[in-house]
C-alpha cells in the first residue's frame, strides 16, 4: 500500500507566522508592513515638486537597508454604493431633486460601465537582516532562490526568539522610515497582526464579494486558518 502523503497549502506558502504585528518568513526573516498614503505629484507646484523631489532623494540616501515598495490595485465593487443611491432616490419628493439624483445615478453607472474603479493601497515592507545561516540568497528579497525554485527552503526558527531579536533591528528601522516619508508629506504606519492576516487572506484569496474579511480575531486561532469566518460590508 502506498504510504499516504498528508500535506497542507500552507506548506506552499513563505510565510511561517503572523506575530507581534510582524511577519516570520520560512528562511528566517522577520518583516514589518508599513502601509502609507500618497501624494498627487501633478497637482503640486514647480516649487513643490522639488521640495518633494529633494526629501524623496534624502529619504533613499538615507535608508542602509533593503525595502520594497508594494502597490496593489484593487477592482471594487460598488454595486452596493449604486443600490444605496436608488434608495435615497426612492425616498426624494420634491421633483427637481429627484430628477438630480437619477442624473447623478446614471452617471456613477456610466462611469463604471466605460471604467474599473480601483482601489489602490501602498505599502513600504522592512526586513530584519536575518535569514539561514551562510546562504548568500536568504534576505527577505531573494529573487535569484524565488527562480531557481528554493524560496521554501525553510529552516527551524524559533518564533519567539526569532522575533524578539528581530524587533531589536526593526523598531529603530521602521521609526526611521515613517519619519523619513513624513518629511514628503506621506503618513505611514504599522500594520497590526490582525490587518496583516486580513492582507494576506485578501491576497491568497481573491474574491469579487466587495468588503469581505475576516469575522473572527485572529488570537482566536489555533490551527491553521483554512476556513475562517467571513463577514460582507
Amino acid at each position: 500500500m502506498a504510504e499516504k502523503i498528508v500535506s497542507t497549502s500552507q506548506d506552499h506558502l513563505d510565510i511561517l507566522e503572523i506575530k507581534n504585528d510582524m511577519v516570520v518568513l520560512k528562511n528566517g526573516v522577520v518583516c514589518a508592513v508599513l502601509q502609507t498614503t500618497a501624494v498627487n505629484f501633478d497637482l503640486l507646484s514647480e516649487i513643490e515638486q522639488d521640495a518633494i523631489i529633494a526629501a524623496f532623494s534624502m529619504l533613499l540616501n538615507s535608508i542602509t537597508f533593503p525595502v520594497q515598495v508594494v502597490l496593489r490595485s484593487k477592482k471594487l465593487d460598488i454595486s452596493k454604493y449604486i443600490e444605496k443611491i436608488q434608495r435615497v432616490e426612492s425616498k426624494i419628493s420634491d421633483p427637481l431633486m429627484k430628477h438630480q439624483a437619477e442624473a447623478y445615478r446614471k452617471f456613477v453607472q456610466e462611469v463604471i460601465r466605460q471604467n474599473d474603479v480601483l482601489d489602490k493601497k501602498f505599502y513600504v515592507v522592512v526586513p530584519s537582516g536575518g535569514g539561514v545561516d551562510g546562504d548568500p540568497n536568504s534576505g527577505a528579497f531573494d529573487w535569484l532562490a524565488r527562480l531557481a525554485g528554493t524560496h521554501n527552503k525553510r529552516i527551524d526558527v524559533n518564533v519567539d526568539k526569532t522575533l524578539k531579536d528581530a524587533s531589536i533591528q526593526l523598531v529603530p528601522k521602521v521609526d526611521h522610515v515613517i519619519k523619513e516619508f513624513n518629511r514628503i508629506g506621506v503618513r505611514s504606519r504599522q500594520l497590526t497582526t490582525q490587518e496583516l492576516v486580513e492582507i494576506y487572506f485578501d491576497i491568497y484569496n481573491p474574491s469579487s464579494i466587495h468588503g469581505q474579511r475576516i469575522r473572527t480575531n485572529i488570537d482566536d486561532y489555533t490551527t491553521a486558518v483554512v476556513n475562517p469566518a467571513i463577514i460582507e460590508e
